[in-house]
This record gives C-alpha cells, sequence and structure tokens, in this order.
C-alpha cells in the first residue's frame, strides 16, 4: 500500500471511531485542539491493529460508548466524549 492509499485508509478509520463513539461533536477548540489531531493522526498512521480496528468498527454499527481499549489514540478520544 503507498502512503497516500496509507493516509486515506487511517483518516477513514479515525472518522469512523470518533463517529461511532459520539466525541466528531465533542473534538475541543482551541489553541491545542490542531496539535492533539495532528498527534492523533500520526498515532492512527503508525498504528499496527488496522484490521482489529476495523473488525471493531464494524461490530459497533450502532455506537459505542468507548473507543476500541487498544486503540492507541482511546485515551483522547474517550476525554472528548467526558467532556
Amino acid at each position: 500500500m503507498n502512503w497516500m492509499d496509507r493516509l486515506n485508509e487511517r483518516a477513514e478509520l479515525m472518522g469512523r471511531m470518533l463517529d461511532t463513539i459520539g466525541a466528531m461533536n465533542h473534538v475541543p477548540t482551541g489553541v491545542h485542539t490542531g496539535a492533539a489531531l495532528r498527534s492523533a493522526a500520526y498515532r492512527c498512521i503508525n498504528c499496527s491493529e488496522t484490521e482489529a480496528c476495523r473488525a471493531w468498527l464494524e461490530s459497533h454499527p450502532d455506537g459505542a460508548d468507548e473507543a476500541l481499549p487498544n486503540c492507541p489514540n482511546a485515551p483522547l478520544f474517550n476525554s472528548w466524549i467526558d467532556s
């Protein structure tokens, strides 16, 4: 997979995760949000659990209360739904 395909794939998974847990509408605004999102994207791009992520997302079509536990962004994403 070339780097652009990987980037697109991970962006899609990250967006789906945020939608699935209901965090998309709770992403904070402010000075640190851009840096937090860049860090989250970097962690997602370098994650080795793509298939587990995809399977988890497919098994939660109606949503979930928290992110996939072994997601490297779970603490960040979960903090957005808790705030």
